[in-house]
């Protein structure tokens, strides 16, 4: 049935929301993160996605694509490139700042929003790929994409809802940190992924009614996710913060990073 995997798909985004919101609870019992833990936390995030990007998306996606009018290659080339235009387009429209941004410095169109709006909006844009390749994988599974289970399309989930755990946290302490009380920084740390169930209904929708764009999503939900991952995340990952020797917060990120994609391969290869 049509409704199943777009219900699956609404169930699963709403867990790794739910994920995020745990993170975001985090708020209630600390002010301050240390940078260290923080860095770490931020690759793990990375490495997660990029190991999602490749065994969960751009792979499946390449399968998906072998034996049609256009070669595999291209077709990945196509959606991913255009997943990463997507979110540049979101990137300069939308206004933003970034965790590691001066106060009155923000991206995209101007505004005289809040800070702490604009820094939920800028996870919130991290969460958009996130939920669209949970539905993306989910009505790639149900409309027999290639070599991609239910069991492997879940797994995508469970994989974005452990580093959407430490995501929610980047929001919500930060914005205590600016002087929020800890009910509004949990509040708006869990509502940067409210966005994941929408997308992920929308994803498992759109390949689930127009199968031929399967291996086009497949790769756009990557090239959005890898996108986040380069542009987002590993600069924020590498903040050092005290003297100008202190590069150990660094080592932290990349062995979160290294961690992250270990975990996330083991889960999509021995257990997908």
């Amino acid at each position: 049935m049509l409704n199943k995997p777009i219900l699956l798909a609404f169930l699963a985004t709403l867990g790794t929301w739910g994920m995020t919101a745990i993170g975001a609870a985090f708020v209630f019992f600390f002010k301050t993160i240390n940078r260290h833990v923080m860095n770490g936390m931020l690759g793990f995030a990375s490495g997660v996605m990029v190991a999602a990007s490749f065994w969960s998306l751009l792979q499946p996606a390449i399968e998906l694509a072998e034996g049609g009018p256009i070669p595999p290659w291209a077709v990945a080339a196509i959606g991913f490139l255009a997943g990463g235009a997507f979110l540049w387009l979101n990137d300069l429209l939308i206004p933003h700042a970034h965790l590691d941004s001066r106060p009155g410095e923000s991206e995209g169109i101007p505004t005289n929003l809040r800070r702490s709006i604009l820094l939920v909006l800028a996870i919130t844009l991290h969460n958009i790929p996130e939920g669209l390749a949970v539905g993306v994988a989910i009505g790639a599974a149900a409309a027999g994409g290639g070599s991609r289970t239910m069991a492997a399309a879940l797994i995508v989930a469970v994989g974005i809802g452990l580093q959407n755990l430490p995501e929610g946290a980047a929001v919500s302490v930060p914005l205590r940190r600016e002087g929020l009380s800890r009910g509004k920084s949990f509040f708006y740390g869990q509502a940067s992924g409210v966005v994941e169930p929408i997308a992920g209904v929308l994803g498992a929708w759109l390949v689930t009614t127009m199968t031929p764009i399967l291996p086009y999503a497949l790769a756009f939900a990557a090239g959005a996710m890898i996108y986040v991952v380069i542009e987002e995340l590993i600069p924020e990952s590498q903040q050092v913060h005290g003297t100008a020797d202190d590069h150990s917060a660094t080592h932290w990120a990349t062995i979160g990073t290294m961690l992250g994609f270990t975990i996330m391969m083991i889960l999509d290869v021995a257990l997908g």
